[in-house]
């Protein structure tokens, strides 16, 4: 998930807490999935997005290892030319219609994320000492509470887990794996989809939509037990390119046009007090990501993000406005692109109740509390949503700390993801079969 999730520390701890007795307990088996997923190399390379696709060779190496177990399931599938491994589990009873799961295979390069070595163990208590010495705090960690006397993953300290989203990976294939072997759950087609450089923001770029069936889709890429999101932000990239003008400093008067100079007046314009540093639940924000050149030449690359799309539009506008302002005043030529990343899927899933509709029948047959969160981000979903006018709904993977070295996730939660799917799509026979 690209992304960083809005925390609920705020809410007691039975609120987000599955009823197991009411589920089947596939710890075991998502688990040692998981733990067998995160050992393939699947860090996603930014400075390849949109040149190469995957922008890595482990991530390919992992999707055909999918293909190889979703054939041993006797689940339809292929990897399609757009590098996205789709599958189907066809209906055991007609008249129901399809619902489709997807989650990414690649990881984030915020820190190393090849050669990761996970670590489950029981949870005693108090901070995690990792392997290499990295300290998981429980002060900045009270989720970790509700977990006590039972197991986590991390990695051993020297890179991230991969939680996001090889989490979402194992608890699809797990559900998957159990309605292959339990015929006598009723469902309809199920669908999944695993796709490559959701990190990189380029995951669906790409995308096999002539070969979706499903009107429905939930990612499995999301935070905490119990999280839910319906709503992301709207985000764009504007890219600025400065034209200036060299001249030799001892007679530079009246000639010299600065482009470095004028990239860093611009970047000071933007109001410190509206970053992503300086930011939380529902406010937007600009970020400077990048300033790089020289006299002659400068580039930068301005991150916006807002939930409102009406005060999304203005912050491009007022971007645009401020190299326009500062590129006159200096005498720099400039060039603007701005790039919509993707758009906040809940004007979408407004527009089709039934996707959260059904997902909240399945918390019911399970018993999760549910927590609606907005992302302070996005996800593929967001993509489906606004490409294909497809309802996509985010749903936890149990996981904390994603792009960092103090990644973990609860082995509990992990099963109460696995139910969850498994609800879905009872509710979604039981709905077509009433």
């Amino acid at each position: 998930m690209s992304c960083w999730l809005l925390t609920c520390t705020h809410f007691p701890a039975s609120m987000l807490c599955c009823t197991l007795s009411r589920m089947t307990d596939f710890s075991n088996s998502v688990s040692s999935r998981f733990i067998r997923y995160t050992s393939f190399d699947t860090m996603s390379l930014s400075e390849e997005a949109g040149t190469r696709r995957p922008t890595s060779p482990g991530q390919l190496v992992l999707l055909e290892e999918l293909i190889h177990e979703l054939e041993a399931m006797d689940v339809e599938c292929e990897l399609t030319p757009e590098c996205v491994v789709h599958g189907i589990l066809r209906e055991n009873v007609q008249g129901i219609p399809a619902i489709a799961f997807m989650a990414h295979v690649d990881t984030s390069d915020a820190v190393m994320g090849n050669g990761v070595k996970a670590d489950k163990r029981v949870y005693t208590g108090g901070d995690i000492v990792l392997k290499n010495g990295t300290v998981i705090k429980a002060s900045e960690n009270p989720q970790l509470a509700r977990y006590k006397g039972s197991e986590v993953i991390t990695s051993d300290g020297n890179t991230l887990l991969g939680v996001d989203d090889k989490a979402g990976v194992a608890e699809i294939m797990c559900a998957l794996e159990h309605l292959a072997s339990h015929p006598e759950i009723k469902h309809g087609p199920v669908e999944v989809f695993f796709t490559p450089d959701e990190e990189t923001g380029h995951g669906m770029d790409s995308f096999p939509y002539d070969r979706q069936v499903s009107q429905i889709c939930y990612t499995v890429d999301g935070g905490g037990e119990g999280e839910i999101e319906s709503e992301c932000f709207n985000a764009a990239s504007v890219n600025v390119r400065l034209h200036g003008r060299a001249a030799h400093l001892g007679c530079a008067r009246g000639k010299l046009v600065n482009a470095i100079r004028t990239a860093c007046q611009i970047a000071s314009s933007i109001p410190a007090t509206e970053s992503p540093e300086t930011t939380d639940s529902r406010q937007g924000y600009w970020h400077v990501d990048s300033v790089r050149g020289s006299v002659t030449e400068a580039e930068m690359e301005i991150v916006i993000r807002d939930f409102d799309s009406a005060s999304f539009l203005q912050r491009i506008k007022h971007i645009e406005d401020l190299v326009r302002i500062h590129s006159d005043l200096s005498g720099v030529r400039y060039e603007v692109e701005t790039e919509i990343t993707y758009r906040n899927m809940k004007e979408v899933n407004d527009r089709h109740p039934e996707a959260l509709e059904l997902l909240e029948e399945a918390c019911r047959k399970t018993g999760i509390e549910s927590v609606m969160n907005p992302v302070r981000g996005g996800t593929d979903g967001a993509r489906m949503a606004q490409d294909a006018d497809i309802p996509c709904i985010n749903i936890f993977t149990g996981g904390y700390n994603f792009h960092s070295l103090e990644e973990w996730i609860a082995v509990r939660a992990m099963s109460c993801a696995v139910n969850l799917i498994l609800a879905l799509v009872e509710a979604a026979a039981e709905r077509s079969l009433s």
